[in-house]
């Protein structure tokens, strides 16, 4: 199970007329706004964006100052791939350390969609454990340090983490090549939001 929420993209104006400054050719540029302050690219500025995007990683350097901030909601096992990419990415993430006790735990907090049955079972008597751990640690005011540590090393790797991300056009596209054909389904829905990011196909992929 993933989620990802509250997208939001920036800086397409400055980051195209920085592309310009090699050749001082800012006099094309014919990008405007829409009545709702979404950005919309002129056919010269799309053009130029694509031919760079084509060109390779040294002369797409404007892609890197397109920024996204997004809300991922994923499980354990999710951010683990994620994390590989570290380099231009920044996020911040629901305190397991800090809020692990704070709510009772519920099937809900978990990726379930593709346990089988009898594996839900299963969850669901170490979900009683880690409650039954997470009373005693709360009843002992946060005292008892082997109850908390029980809850984290117990804690499942389906257990769902929210993040708040920043990185940029640069980021997703390295992530996208990398994890399209992944085995993991959560790969595949960010993949699809990928592609659905304001002219992202329409720079990197302008063919399909």
């Amino acid at each position: 199970m993933i989620k990802l929420e509250r997208t939001a993209v920036v800086n397409f104006e400055n980051a195209i007329r920085g592309a310009r400054n090699p050749l001082a050719s800012w006099e094309r540029m014919d990008s405007s706004f829409d009545k709702d302050n979404n950005f919309i690219f002129g056919p010269n500025d799309l053009s130029l964006a694509q031919k760079l995007c084509k060109a390779g990683s040294d002369h797409r350097k404007f892609v890197r100052q397109i920024f996204i901030s997004v809300d991922i909601t994923a499980p354990i096992y999710w951010w683990k791939e994620f994390d590989t990419y570290k380099v231009g990415t920044v996020a911040n993430s629901t305190s397991t350390m800090h809020k692990i006790h704070a709510k009772p735990f519920e099937l809900s907090d978990f990726s379930t969609d593709h346990m089988k049955p009898s594996t839900i079972e299963c969850l669901k008597v170490v979900m009683k454990e880690l409650e039954e751990q997470r009373n005693i640690f709360i009843a002992d005011k946060s005292e008892n340090k082997d109850a908390w540590y029980s809850i984290i090393q117990l804690l499942p790797e389906s257990y769902n983490q929210t993040r708040t991300v920043t990185m940029n056009y640069e980021n997703v596209f390295a992530q996208y090549n990398s994890r399209r054909n992944h085995k993991l389904a959560e790969w595949h829905t960010y993949c699809d939001w990928v592609m659905e990011l304001p002219y992202f196909k329409d720079m990197f992929f302008p063919e399909n």
